[in-house]
């Protein structure tokens, strides 16, 4: 115990970090973690006392009074104490509600590392700080509006619509966005339109080129539809193409400048496919530390929440190094290339960058996922770029003339690759290749001419990459907050991802638009950005985080209470359909119920016939059937799956001409010694899901998780069980002293 006296404490929030930066201080320091938060408002009231200011009542949170203990006992001990969660709002929550426990008199010092590195550790403990009183503020701001919108708005949203919905104050603004793209979509009227293109040879070449059709008598070409361009085509056929001019010109493509958090989300979701909340998740183990070997834990990144592009010096110094060395002087610019960050940006962090040049993605490959080295090499690539020379591409453009109609044609060569020998971009209307040597007046052989017809197209939906950068561009919430908008989304059911693009479930569209006609002030895009500038000015110290509150509260009381009178009650609606019910024959009803829509037979309660039903792209319905290969054991037609009172079963689907079901079965086949039974889906008279096996009641084998018909690769067992937490789906062995689990 005496050998600790006289350490320093530091205290980190992740247990990876602080392992890491264990083994680069050494024995003099204590290092520990508290895993995340200590304190926040209460799960199960609102905990703002609105009529004192908006004092928060924080909370200890549960599970977290060991590691206070712990932290307590170490404080006492320690001569100095450090406070070393992320350098950002978040963190700075974090060392408050730390200090506020374990201070108990002695000085604290906040430390800022922007890198988990020797260097970047020892650059943080030369200078320390206190704790800064704004930077919190902000956050408890942000937490407090975050908390009155989803304590006021949900309990709305049940009494309305159904239990168990719930909306927030940037989340319900993404959502609205996803909708109105969709009603864009489904809104459409597509116009068609048709081009012309001509394949040309030129006298010295043996390969023909292509050439647009882009004028008519000086005038932008308008084909409007396939009379018009057979009449085109017709009137060329004996005109000669003659080169009317030859524009060269020498293009430069500037690099890229490093990432932010916003464009690391975007690029990683468009070129290597993660999702924002995979891509914060492995930057976030990049930056705390990776066993590296001989060279123990180090940390690869600098901190990956910023929305600056600034640079260190010795980093434009050691990358210039590093392409020198790679790549040779001529990928060199004469001086280090500089970037403008977004206004509003804190220059307090740097861009995202590797936080050692001599750790390329090559080198520590073997000590990486895949995921982890993708990433790594992305991120590293990305910095050389950064600072390297521009491309140089000559660009020639043809003009052709035929009669009274213009073709061009264009080609491109790289000249010199400058940042894309590390870095490849592709713009989105580059045309690969290169064109003949012509000159004006030189004539043409016309090949052929292709007319093609196209139609307009709506905007397209929205992809994770897409909607980071709209809400970036719109000044929506943070780009620290983008993966825990998205993950709400789709966990509330809100929206589905379908071929990776964002489609608004029936019940996102109407919660949005519930939300829209009741809170336009929340629901408006400006307003939400200009609520993320106030936080802004909190943090600079310009404004009181309680007048922001006051502000903010006294219009959305007066929403609030407008809306408890006026919001319509969905849950009572019936909306009539076209649809006929198979069993009376009365018109079927969209009605409201504890899992969305669905269809009721409009004479209920005396039929009680219901389905499940989509829509489609064009907005109509369409009821589900889930088809089997199951057949029906009484007349041999193919089974549907159903739900019934006590969960789903396999019905006939020549229902009610036959009435067929069997219980619904998983493939997994009942694991008690001489059953032979198969295990099924089944339903407690409270509405639980369970699965039994099908020869109960002479068997009761009973799992209350799904099994999956897969064996266990590492003990053999012959079925998984599928089990979910923090909102990912899990596969694991049902042996418990087996411990496999992999990822659903």
């Amino acid at each position: 115990m005496h050998k600790e006296m006289g350490k320093s404490l530091i205290i980190v929030e992740s247990p990876a970090k602080a392992r890491t930066i264990n083994k680069i201080l050494g024995k003099e320091f204590m290092v520990k973690a508290s895993v995340g938060h200590i304190k926040d408002l209460p799960e199960n009231r609102l905990g703002v006392d609105i009529e004192r200011n908006f004092a928060p009542q924080y909370v200890i949170i549960k599970g977290k009074e060991k590691v206070i203990k712990e932290l307590k006992a170490l404080s006492r001990k320690a001569d100095r104490i450090y406070l070393a969660p992320d350098p950002d709002r978040e963190g700075e929550a974090i060392a408050w509600h730390i200090a506020e426990e374990v201070g108990d008199g002695k000085e604290i010092h906040r430390l800022l590392i922007h890198e988990v590195t020797p260097r970047g550790i020892r650059e943080a403990l030369k200078n320390p700080r206190g704790l800064q009183e704004s930077l919190y503020r902000a956050q408890q701001a942000r937490r407090i509006l975050d908390r009155l919108v989803g304590y006021k708005l949900s309990p709305l949203l049940w009494q309305k619509v159904k239990r168990g919905l719930s909306a927030g104050r940037v989340q319900s603004v993404a959502l609205r966005l996803i909708c109105e793209r969709e009603k864009e979509i489904r809104d459409f009227v597509p116009q068609e339109y048709w081009s012309i293109t001509a394949e040309l040879l030129h006298p010295s070449s043996p390969s023909p080129f292509e050439a647009r059709l882009t004028k008519i008598k000086d005038k932008k070409a308008e084909i409007p539809d396939e009379e018009r361009a057979r009449a085109i085509i017709s009137s060329l056929r004996g005109e000669k193409f003659i080169v009317e001019r030859v524009q060269r010109k020498e293009r430069r493509r500037n690099p890229p400048p490093p990432f932010i958090t916003s464009t690391l989300q975007q690029e990683a979701s468009r070129r290597l496919r993660f999702s924002v909340k995979k891509t914060m998740t492995i930057a976030q183990q990049l930056y705390e530390g990776v066993e590296l070997g001989e060279l123990g834990r180090v940390g690869l990144i600098t901190y990956m929440r910023t929305d600056s592009v600034r640079i260190a010096p010795e980093a434009i110094e050691g990358v210039r190094r590093t392409i020198a060395r790679l790549f040779g002087e001529e990928y060199l610019p004469a001086t280090p290339n500089r970037f403008k960050s977004r206004k509003g940006a804190q220059e307090a962090h740097e861009a995202i960058r590797p936080a050692s040049f001599d750790l390329s993605p090559e080198r520590v490959k073997s000590y990486l996922s895949r995921d982890q080295f993708l990433l790594y090499k992305l991120i590293w690539d990305r910095f050389l770029a950064c600072q390297m020379k521009e491309a140089l591409i000559d660009q020639t453009t043809v003009e052709i003339k035929a009669g009274e109609y213009l073709f061009t044609a264009t080609g491109r060569l790289l000249k010199f690759p400058g940042f894309l020998i590390v870095y490849e971009e592709k713009e989105e209307d580059e045309e690969e290749g290169t064109l003949p040597p012509m000159k004006k007046g030189d004539e043409l052989e016309l090949i052929e001419l292709v007319p093609k017809q196209h139609f307009t197209q709506p905007s397209p939906r929205y992809t994770e990459s897409s909607l980071v950068k709209e809400l970036e561009e719109k000044g929506i919430g943070r780009p620290s907050t983008y993966a825990t908008i998205i993950t709400t989304l789709l966990e509330r059911g809100y929206v589905e991802l379908k071929d990776r693009k964002f489609h608004p479930t029936s019940l996102g569209l109407l919660v949005s638009e519930l939300l829209v006609e009741n809170f336009p002030a929340i629901m408006d895009v400006g307003f939400t950005a200009r609520m993320e500038e106030k936080l802004d000015e909190i943090e600079a110290e310009r404004v009181s985080w309680t007048e922001v509150l006051q502000e903010f509260y006294r219009s959305f009381s007066q929403d609030l209470q407008k809306a408890e009178k006026e919001m319509r009650e969905v849950r009572r609606e019936r909306i009539p359909t076209e649809i006929r019910c198979e069993l009376c024959g009365s018109p079927m009803e969209i009605r409201w119920g504890k899992y969305g829509e669905f269809l009721s037979c409009s004479a209920f309660p005396q039929c009680k016939n219901a389905k499940m039903f989509v829509r489609d792209e064009e907005g109509r319905i369409r009821i589900v059937k889930e088809t089997t290969d199951e057949r029906c054991p009484k007349c041999g037609s193919p089974m549907v799956i159903k739900e019934g009172k006590f969960g789903r079963f396999l019905a006939c689907e020549r229902y009610p001409e036959c009435d067929g079901t069997k219980p619904l079965g998983t493939g997994v086949k009942c694991p008690v010694e001489g059953c032979g039974g198969e295990i099924v889906e089944r339903r407690t008279k409270k509405g639980q899901t369970f699965y039994g096996c099908s020869r109960y009641p002479e068997c009761n084998f009973v799992l209350w998780q799904r099994p999956v018909p897969r064996p266990c690769p590492q003990c053999g067992s012959p079925y998984l069980i599928e089990t979910k937490r923090r909102g990912e789906v899990f596969l694991v062995c049902p042996e418990k002293d087996c411990g496999y689990e992999e990822k659903g």
